[in-house]
């Protein structure tokens, strides 16, 4: 028999292995317009996870014959650093980066004002510097602030996050090693104003109960997130305001 022994994630009066009570989120640190040579950028400090997400667009469509006669071809591409995870990543583009691209491109799109941008095109760039759980979920957060950073006009902010299931229990805000450990993950992307889901998906088993207790947290969570987005928003044009007066 192995005496090795086995790590618990949650402890027997339900604090995480991080220090986080089952229903609260990391801390979440977004900034608006980090890059120059894009049309809008944002970067976001989610716990351990690092993104960086640049805009570009609307702009004309290449190649032209891909270019969408009654609105805006949205794109997004995200990719992973090979230093972003501990054992060395190939710079190639992998399997699971082409799918959350896709992923991350439909939850988006949906607040997006496409129509008003005919044959052009929406290209979303994100990197992920350093991964620690829940990178599709940052991704969608900080590239909803990159679109408002480069003036695109959206129906609003589209906030994300995940609910787990980690040895029986649903957590809210998943990092990796509960990601890896766990029996289920639902990420959630919602418009909050509008009360519109823009992406649901489900990886795992729980009951109906679970599913519609986690649908709660998931709303509160992303609600959480929004909070966050706003201040940013604010934060970053207040600055510029204050540069401009400054000038």
């Amino acid at each position: 028999m192995s005496d090795s022994k086995i790590e618990r994630l949650i402890s027997e009066d339900g604090i995480r292995c991080d220090g986080r009570r089952l229903d609260e989120i990391r801390p979440i640190k977004f900034q608006l317009g980090v890059l120059k040579n894009t049309d809008g950028s944002a970067y976001v400090e989610w716990g351990r996870t690092k993104i960086l997400v640049g805009v570009m667009g609307p702009r004309e469509s290449h190649p032209k014959h891909l270019a969408l006669s009654d609105k805006a071809r949205v794109e997004a591409y995200y990719r992973m650093a090979s230093f972003s995870v501990e054992e060395w990543k190939s710079p190639a583009p992998s399997r699971r980066e082409v799918e959350l691209s896709k992923v991350i491109r439909e939850a988006l799109e949906p607040a997006i004002f496409v129509e008003f941008f005919p044959r052009t095109s929406i290209d979303i760039f994100i990197e992920v510097l350093q991964a620690d759980g829940s990178t599709r979920c940052a991704s969608i957060s900080a590239a909803s602030l990159a679109l408002v950073d480069a003036g695109i006009p959206m129906r609003d902010l589209v906030a994300s996050i995940a609910v787990g299931k980690v040895e029986g229990k649903l957590v809210l805000d998943v990092q990796d090693k509960e990601d890896k450990a766990g029996e289920s993950d639902m990420p959630m992307a919602y418009m909050p104003s509008k009360n519109a889901v823009t992406l649901l998906q489900m990886d795992g088993q729980i009951t109906h109960d679970e599913f519609l207790q986690s649908i709660d947290l998931l709303k509160k969570g992303c609600m959480e997130v929004y909070k966050k987005q706003k201040e940013a928003i604010e934060n970053h044009f207040k600055g510029a305001v204050s540069n401009g007066e400054e000038a």
